[in-house]
């Protein structure tokens, strides 16, 4: 069996647990998906989506926290590490989304990538999950960790792991790859003691074998 074939087998068996999850950040527009996801560095998404609970209630768009007081936003965010700088990062975005894109969510990764705050893994991550757009596969920690572990990269670097698992995936699952690496990496896979005995692909999975 190549890479490949075990890749898609691996996906095949996740996506049947996993597929058509809703994001792990909550959102009811791009706008707050983005800005979301910008705060979600370094952070629980449970405790984001308590921050964005009150921040989108007062400010509920680009617009507004363009024109928020700063001070008031890092207030709001000051439950989150590095608040100060991720204050300043979605109100500089929502600046330039409101006069640049109309207040609006750009469906581009190149423009996305260009907002203050934004990464390659924000910008796939907004795309997917809020257009349905696949330009990339989002690495966060989890897949990060089970890409190590399944033997699909031993790049550390995220840019380079994403690019492994792109050669070995096609395009119509780069957004399955991130949604079910990630409850998988949550749910059984975890980073301090992985579930190997009751995980559905331990039989392809290089380091469930290591431990057997």
């Amino acid at each position: 069996m190549t890479d490949r074939q075990r890749a898609l087998q691996v996906l095949q068996r996740l996506n049947l647990l996993y597929a058509g999850s809703p994001c792990p950040l909550e959102f009811q527009t791009p706008v707050q998906l983005l800005l979301a996801v910008i705060m979600a560095a370094q952070c629980t998404d449970e405790r984001v989506n308590q921050v964005t609970a009150a921040l989108y209630s007062r400010y509920p768009d680009a617009a507004a926290i363009a024109h928020a007081d700063l001070a008031e936003l890092e207030t709001i965010l000051q439950s989150l590490s590095f608040f100060r700088n991720k204050a300043k990062n979605i109100q500089a975005t929502s600046q330039v989304l409101v006069e640049k894109y109309g207040g609006e969510v750009p469906q581009d990764i190149a423009q996305l990538v260009k907002l203050p705050g934004v990464a390659r893994k924000t910008a796939t991550m907004v795309l997917h999950f809020a257009y349905g757009i696949d330009a990339g596969i989002t690495v966060d920690t989890h897949v990060k960790r089970l890409s190590e572990r399944l033997g699909f990269s031993q790049q550390k670097d995220l840019d380079k792991i994403e690019k492994d698992l792109i050669q070995l995936l096609p395009e119509s699952e780069w957004g399955n790859c991130f949604v079910s690496l990630t409850y998988h990496g949550r749910s059984v896979c975890n980073a301090k003691k992985p579930a190997c005995n009751i995980c559905t692909v331990a039989d392809l999975c290089p380091s469930a074998t290591e431990k057997a």
